[in-house]
């Protein structure tokens, strides 16, 4: 099983171990919430998730897969624990491989449509916004943080 389908299958059984051993050495990982992780944090981040979240479910469709590069296409439906409303997001996957690893992963989604879901009338009026964005990721930073024991 190549490193794409052995992650998100681990994904989808909120198996965050799994998950942070298909990183490789010195990973990268970015996303509109959170812009720039290193390896630590990006372990740390999907523990963090899939430990607080009660609901997650996602479906996944690998589109390209070899040994240097990948793309995947995935959609997550949750809570979004703050304000309890219903998410559907879909996102966009790109990846860097190195030795049946990933080395950089760029996450791609709707920030504004994101928003008018989690965040309801802030989100939908000012979800476009950098100001929304801005401290949609410093709480997340803050959250990353303490998960981290920091």
């Amino acid at each position: 099983m190549h490193v794409l389908e052995r992650f998100y299958s681990a994904f989808a059984q909120r198996d965050w171990a799994t998950m942070g051993a298909c990183y490789h050495a010195g990973a990268r990982f970015s996303d509109p919430v959170f812009p720039a992780l290193d390896e630590a944090q990006v372990r740390a981040m999907w523990r963090m998730l899939l430990t607080s979240g009660t609901d997650l479910r996602i479906s996944y469709t690998v589109l390209k897969d070899d040994a240097n590069s990948g793309e995947v296409r995935w959609e997550a439906w949750y809570t979004f624990s703050k304000t309890k409303r219903p998410v559907h997001n879909i996102i966009t996957s790109t990846f860097v491989l190195k030795d049946d690893r990933i080395l950089v992963q760029k996450d791609h989604f709707d920030f504004w449509r994101w928003s008018r879901q989690a965040l309801g009338t802030s989100g939908l009026l000012l979800g476009w916004s950098p100001l929304v964005r801005n401290k949609v990721q410093g709480i997340a930073a803050a959250n990353l943080r303490k998960a981290m024991g920091g």
